[in-house]
């Protein structure tokens, strides 16, 4: 005569979770059965339904406010130095327009209040 086995017990296996990938195909076959539907039932009223629809996402796409990003970021701390600007008070820093990449250094000096001594060289504009 043979010997059995012990039967060993089997650990529980817990049930697989739903899949999201196979929610949103249900999700999206419904949405085109109802178009289809609406398009079989409704025909030309359906088609300016979806025009509506699209006009709409349109207008709140136009209408919502955007950001200001395109303003320049502040100067950096330093300043190009020549033999003729030393001593002077710094003025103003700004992006040039014309060269991306430059900024316009203007500075005063204290002996000639009426002249203002510029500066162009390239700043780290987007740095910050």
């Amino acid at each position: 005569m043979s010997r059995r086995k012990k039967a060993t017990a089997q650990p529980e296996e817990t049930p697989p979770e739903p899949s999201r990938a196979a929610g949103g195909c249900v999700l999206a076959a419904l949405v085109l059965g109802l178009g289809a539907v609406l398009f079989a039932v409704l025909g030309t009223l359906a088609v300016l339904v979806v025009w509506a629809v699209g006009g709409a996402a349109l207008w709140r796409t136009v209408r919502r406010p955007v950001s200001d990003s395109s303003a320049p970021p502040p100067p950096r701390e330093g300043r190009p130095s020549c033999r003729e600007c030393a001593g002077h008070t710094l003025v103003s820093v700004a992006p040039s327009g014309t060269q991306k990449g430059m900024l316009i250094y203007k500075t005063a000096s204290p002996e000639r209040p009426n002249h203002t001594h510029v500066h162009i060289a390239p700043g780290e504009v987007n740095e910050r």
